[in-house]
């Protein structure tokens, strides 16, 4: 993106949250984000409150810092539980509410974005919101290109009582995609004041990170390679298993793979598909990068199972691609994969239908033969970033932060929280 560093002096606060109760995709399309807002413009900072345990892992520019909130996982009742703590959710998810708010009100941004819920996780987010719309802080939901199958996220809604929220708390609703591949409020009932503050910003292209060292585990694969990748891993073994089956099956498959299992997937799936792995003298595993952009570059093509950011980054380094979605516990992946088929971005194996290793094996021969995502012109495809920011830029340009707490007009013992704002000390 281009740089347009503001003229202004007056430092603005954008802040951003991603509940990230399971999974990488939610705390690296905020990254994406944040690093877009403050390359645009050197006088903003950018706060992300996250819940991710592998926020600390990623590289952010400089006027980027997080907060992380006490993790919690979904366990297979559907409930969530504190990830690591010995305590309950209940108070697990009381602490984060607080952190939340507490962070919120001493922040003070100019601008709040929050990732995919409305609410936040079981609505942690909601005393947050009301607080800063009583301030006047611009307040957006960031929404995927696709968040599920329409009559099952309408149920969603109206138990989490989102409807409410798009219409009384929330300035702006921006859909990170576009309207010819998904509409993801379809079969959604919404008043028409909702769908007025909807805009597509395209897709959220992806740049190399700053340090594009390639992990050393590249260095015995000779020739061209398939990357494969199972996003955070906690449900990407069958996609692995699938892959390591057609190699088993077919010894001729022209090209080597480098296969990275994500940080989620349990420690006796990755070892067991290791060893099967160490069979082959063109086959490599890595358990995470934070550089995959550094391996999707140089890949031949890409196996994947089609969250939002590998979609993203397979069109952002125009790869060659095999996509394996996921039905379960969302239809969000198989929807946009199925779409995206349909225009010809990428190619598609439906795991539902059996996972034949002969099926994968052919797919991986024909990849080489695929065309290109270039290959098909869709206006604005990867317009995101630029249109984020000129979204967030028009926010800015009226900041608002309402009052100061009183923490910061108080000061402590060391003086002000905020250096804006004089320490009023009481005469005695």
């Amino acid at each position: 993106m281009p740089d347009r560093t503001a003229t202004s002096s007056r430092p603005k606060r954008v802040l951003l949250y991603s509940h990230d109760s399971f999974g990488l995709g939610h705390v690296s399309r905020c990254r994406t984000i944040a690093n877009a807002i403050v390359e645009a413009d050197h006088s903003v900072s950018v706060l992300i409150i996250s819940g991710s345990p592998m926020i600390g892992s990623y590289e952010f520019r400089s006027g980027i810092d997080f907060v992380r909130v006490p993790g919690v996982v979904k366990i297979e009742t559907g409930e969530y539980d504190s990830a690591n703590l010995r305590v309950g959710v209940e108070h697990t998810l009381e602490m984060r509410t607080r952190i939340i708010r507490d962070t919120a009100d001493i922040y003070r941004p100019d601008l709040f974005i929050v990732d995919k819920e409305p609410l936040g996780l079981r609505g942690e987010v909601g005393p947050t919101l009301h607080m800063l719309k009583e301030r006047g802080t611009p307040l957006v939901i960031g929404l995927r290109d696709v968040m599920d199958d329409p009559a099952a996220l309408a149920a969603e809604w109206e138990r989490k009582h989102v409807v409410p929220a798009l219409t009384d708390l929330y300035d702006e609703i921006w859909i990170y995609g576009l309207p010819q591949i998904n509409k993801p409020l379809t079969g959604i009932e919404v008043p028409p004041s909702v769908r007025h503050k909807m805009v597509y910003t395209g897709y959220l292209q992806r740049e190399l990170p700053l340090h594009t060292d390639v992990p050393h585990e590249m260095d015995d694969i000779d020739g061209p390679f398939i990357l494969v990748t199972a996003g955070g891993g906690g449900d990407g073994a069958n996609l692995i298993d699938w892959v390591l089956s057609a190699y088993e099956t077919d010894p001729h498959i022209p090209y080597g793979a480098m296969i990275v299992f994500g940080p989620f997937m349990s420690a006796a799936e990755r070892e067991a598909f290791k060893e099967r792995a160490a069979r082959f003298p063109n086959i490599r595993t890595l358990t995470f990068t934070n550089n995959l952009g550094a391996l999707m570059k140089d890949a031949a093509g890409v196996v994947a199972m089609g969250g939002y950011n590998t979609f993203c980054e397979i069109l952002s380094f125009d790869k060659k691609s095999i996509i394996v979605p996921r039905t379960r516990p969302r239809l969000e992946q198989f929807i946009r994969a199925r779409a995206a088929r349909n225009i010809g971005l990428i190619e598609m194996l439906d795991a539902d239908k059996g996972c034949d290793p002969h099926a994968m094996a052919t797919a991986l021969r024909q990849l080489p033969q695929q065309g290109l995502p270039s290959d098909v012109v869709v206006p604005g495809l990867l317009d995101g970033l630029p249109n984020v920011w000129r979204l967030v830029a028009k926010q800015l340009a009226h900041p608002h932060r309402g009052p100061a707490p009183l923490e910061a007009i108080w000061g402590t013992a060391d003086g002000p929280l905020d250096p804006t704002v004089p320490t009023v000390r009481a005469r005695t």
